[in-house]
């Protein structure tokens, strides 16, 4: 795991200079506090920086091919490089080192362009071939690793994070207000917007080839379904025997490290298959941490205990408190480099911070599964709408929503009549991919009522659901209501979100990379083959993957609901019905209309209900969280003023 930077001369720009390229990998020191490396050629200027995990003495970058034509920095694991590593060496290749990175270069000898398509890995990689006067960037077929790139004076400059070009002298800094719409529906920019204007994000999936002064991007993998009926009358017990096999060696795999590696245990049932798999089917140490919570509504120490008891496994916690989200939200959104919509990833930073402390470089998660195995219960909420529209009269019918969000305080399916009326928005998209997320993006659309009329203006006309429809594959309409659900979940949500914000940028942020076996893409692939019976039995969620699971894990674990990972939100940032210090400062009348994305006095309103503890739903959470998050973004990336000095 790393930071890589670099910038190519388009044209007639001048050379990149190793002032330049220090202190653009400068600014990414948190991802690779183990050394930096460049290498200058010309137009192309390489950086990175180093997090060493495998061969901790020779897989230093950038690193070269044989004959030094081919040049790469990379950011992320190739988890199968021994295996490649072989195939190469048979095929006449001779390595220099043991690092996963120099299978790179010799795939790119090997097979061109398509190299990324032999790759099982979480990466963002920058090849310059030298002979061609040609760079390659890719990125990895779900997005776990982040790879930005803008076009400034000429050149092409990339990065993993946004900060490093921003190290740039000249580089503009504006938030673009159509990302601002998209987060504040999606969670994320969608496609390869990011929050600034300017400034893309290569999306998952893809790669881009920069020659001649010119950037061609193509897509080499995605999510794809069997188009109509799924005719496959396999009996669930060898799908699920089948389903195990592929989990172990997925496992197995992202184990390969040279340094000591742990995992994340939530309590809930995907975290606990990753460590249950660590301990039953490998000789690796485990070593698990968590998180808990003070608020019983959203601690899980109970279940994570549960586990921890079964499997015998040393285990350290930490605790997180509102005054310890509040405290630590700053630097979160250092790291997110983008407005948040929820304090969710503060402890995980914190955790990453422990486990950094007890010194762990690599953990393994159980993110992924919910998208891959329909988990969440945005899908079974979308089943029991779709069941709804048949007979919308239908009182039997509508008395299914008691059945979701039983974890909620206030559940939004618990108001008869309020909840009928709630679930039942949307249903003229009923027949479109996006039916389902329809009432999860009104509600956080809703924040557009806080809006500053320049920012309304900007955005006058702008449609959420032309806008995720502009990137949805022609297939998608021939996919099951299921496949169309995962396939938006996992294209915004998940890469936008969770992988970023919630996942790499505050592991990261502690120097830490977090591995993620459900998103082994064999395992996506098998997983989007099967009928969708087995992945929502009705309204239960993961019924293959808790089918394959029987055996290794306590059978309360197993068939557990599904309970989402949450954190307190508002009520974080008032102590004593106080404000804390920065949401004083951040949020007044004068300096929300000097950043001119709001109107103050809705801000006023908002501000002034939560501090009274009257925001109890979503709404009003979201809308408080996702402005002061906007305004710290706007403080330390745009005017970097004395408030928002590096946290």
């Amino acid at each position: 795991m790393c930071g890589i930077a670099g910038i190519l001369d388009l044209g007639r720009a001048p050379a990149p200079t190793r002032a330049e390229l220090g202190a653009m990998i400068g600014a990414l020191h948190h991802r690779g506090p183990d050394g930096t490396g460049f290498h200058l050629d010309g137009p192309v200027g390489l950086a990175h920086a180093r997090l060493s995990i495998i061969d901790l003495a020779g897989g230093h970058q950038p690193l070269a091919n044989e004959d030094d034509t081919v040049w790469t920095v990379f950011n992320g694991e190739i988890f199968n490089y021994i295996e490649l590593r072989a195939d190469l060496e048979r095929a006449g290749h001779r390595f220099a080192t043991h690092s996963d990175t120099e299978v790179i270069v010799h795939l790119y000898e090997e097979h061109g362009d398509d190299f990324v398509q032999h790759l099982n890995g979480q990466f963002a990689i920058a090849l310059w071939d030298r002979r061609r006067q040609r760079l390659v960037l890719a990125r990895d077929r779900t997005g776990i690793r982040p790879l930005f790139h803008m076009v400034h004076a000429g050149r092409l400059l990339f990065a993993s994070e946004v900060k490093s070009l921003f190290a740039v002298p000249g580089v503009p800094r504006r938030l673009d207000p159509h990302a601002l719409a998209e987060i504040f529906t999606f969670w994320s920019p969608i496609g390869d917007r990011s929050v600034f204007d300017g400034v893309q994000s290569l999306p998952p999936g893809h790669r881009m080839v920069i020659e001649n002064g010119r950037a061609e991007m193509s897509c080499y993998w995605d999510w794809t379904f069997p188009e109509g009926p799924i005719a496959d009358d396999r009996p669930a017990e060898d799908l699920a025997d089948e389903l195990r096999a592929l989990m172990i060696d997925a496992v197995r795999l992202q184990l390969r490290s040279d340094v000591p590696v742990g995992a994340y245990l939530s309590g809930g049932l995907d975290s606990s298959i990753i460590t249950s798999l660590i301990h039953h089917h490998t000789d690796v140490p485990l070593r698990t941490f968590s998180v808990t919570f003070d608020d019983g509504e959203f601690d899980e120490s109970a279940y994570q205990r549960e586990l921890v008891d079964h499997l015998g496994t040393k285990h350290s916690q930490v605790r997180c408190t509102r005054a310890d989200i509040a405290a630590n939200f700053p630097r979160t959104l250092w790291h997110t480099e983008s407005p948040v919509l929820r304090t969710a990833p503060t402890p995980l930073m914190m955790l990453a911070g422990l486990a950094r402390e007890q010194g762990y470089k690599v953990v393994l998660t159980g993110e992924g599964a919910d998208e891959v195995f329909g988990g969440y219960d945005i899908f079974k909420e979308a089943r029991v709408r779709r069941f709804m529209a048949r007979q919308p009269q239908s009182a039997g019918r509508a008395q299914l929503l008691k059945r979701l969000y039983p974890y909620l305080k206030h559940s939004p399916a618990s108001g008869g009549l309020f909840a009928k009326q709630f679930f039942s928005e949307g249903l003229e998209h009923l027949g479109q991919p996006w039916f389902a997320h329809v009432p999860r993006w009104n509600t956080t659309g809703r924040i557009a009522q806080y809006f500053s009329k320049a920012q309304a203006d900007a955005v006058a006309g702008w449609s959420p659901f032309a806008a995720i429809g502009a990137t949805l594959p022609e297939a998608i309409g021939r996919w099951s209501p299921m496949a169309r659900d995962q396939y938006v979940e996992a294209h915004t949500l998940m890469s936008g979100y969770l992988l970023s914000s919630q996942g790499d940028r505050m592991a990261m942020g502690h120097s830490i990379e977090g591995r993620f076996p459900f998103l082994d893409h064999r395992v996506i692939e098998f997983a989007n083959r099967l009928p969708p019976r087995y992945k929502l039995m009705g309204l239960t969620e993961k019924y293959l993957l808790k089918r394959s699971m029987k055996g290794l894990l306590p059978e309360s674990v197993r068939t557990r609901s599904k309970q989402p990972y949450r954190a307190p939100d508002s009520a974080s940032f008032f102590h004593d019905g106080k404000p804390v210090a920065y949401v004083s400062d951040l949020l007044n009348e004068e300096r929300i209309r000097q950043a001119g994305y709001f109107d103050p006095e809705p801000v006023r309103r908002l501000v002034e209900k939560c501090r009274a503890g009257r925001a109890i739903g979503f709404g009003d959470n979201m809308a408080f969280v996702g402005i002061l998050s906007t305004m710290w973004i706007d403080a330390m990336f745009v005017r970097g003023d004395a408030v928002a000095a590096r946290p």
